[in-house]
């Protein structure tokens, strides 16, 4: 079941960078809704009441409830939540996108894997989640938050495809060869070096030069000769 939540908005007849600046530094985000069989509005919402919202459901499976000022809410799904690049925590733009009960639409949704592999319990594998969401086409009401892909059975070396899964209330759109999930084997320990002997390694170094005492002894007897 799709989670819930109510956005209440304005509608706004002014558009463009100065208006939605405007808009901003009063507390007010701007937005638009649009749909099938309907024209882009519009519209404000508050800052405040927005962030507050987006901290506790997950944007991209909530349907929420836009209700403008006196009008029937609508149901919509959030598309976009634009963010300042420098300051990622301001929003500076929200779209959405009205849906109808008995119209399926396309989502992306996250995958949760349940369970210990066998091949992680009991032989060291490594589960390998290669796949964090997947599209489904899905009526509104049946959005699921997440979905569920048991891994208890895999072994090392095994892997979970999207073929192999199957769903009662939505179609999976991605291609049915893609991989969720594998179980890879331990990786191997590196093996330390070997110490080099003790000896060798005590070994003074070559001299690259005579001794000095030889060199004195050399220039010694030059001089004797002379």
């Amino acid at each position: 079941m799709a989670q819930q939540a109510t956005i209440q908005a304005a509608p706004r007849k002014d558009t463009g960078k100065g208006v939605a600046r405007s808009l901003r530094r009063a507390g007010q985000i701007p937005a638009v809704i649009y749909g099938r069989g309907r024209d882009p509005e519009a519209l404000a919402v508050n800052n405040t009441e927005l962030t507050r919202l987006l901290a506790g459901i997950s944007a991209a499976t909530t349907l929420v409830d836009v209700a403008v000022e006196g009008r029937a809410p609508v149901k919509a799904l959030i598309r976009e939540i634009q963010r300042n690049p420098v300051r990622p925590a301001d929003i500076i733009h929200l779209d959405l996108y009205e849906v109808h009960a008995n119209e399926k639409i396309t989502v992306r949704v996250p995958v949760k894997l349940v369970g210990v592999p066998d091949g992680v319990r009991n032989f060291g594998g490594v589960l390998d989640h290669i796949m964090h969401e997947l599209e489904i086409k899905v009526f509104p009401a049946d959005i699921p938050s997440h979905i569920d892909v048991d891994v208890t059975a895999l072994n090392i070396g095994q892997s979970i495809h999207i073929r192999e899964l199957t769903f009662d209330k939505f179609e999976v759109m991605n291609d049915g060869g893609q991989t969720i999930a594998t179980i890879v084997a331990p990786r191997a320990e590196e093996v330390a070096a070997p110490v080099a002997d003790a000896a060798a390694a005590t070994t003074e170094p070559e001299l690259i030069r005579k001794p000095k005492a030889e060199d004195e002894e050399g220039e010694g007897e030059s001089k004797g000769k002379e």
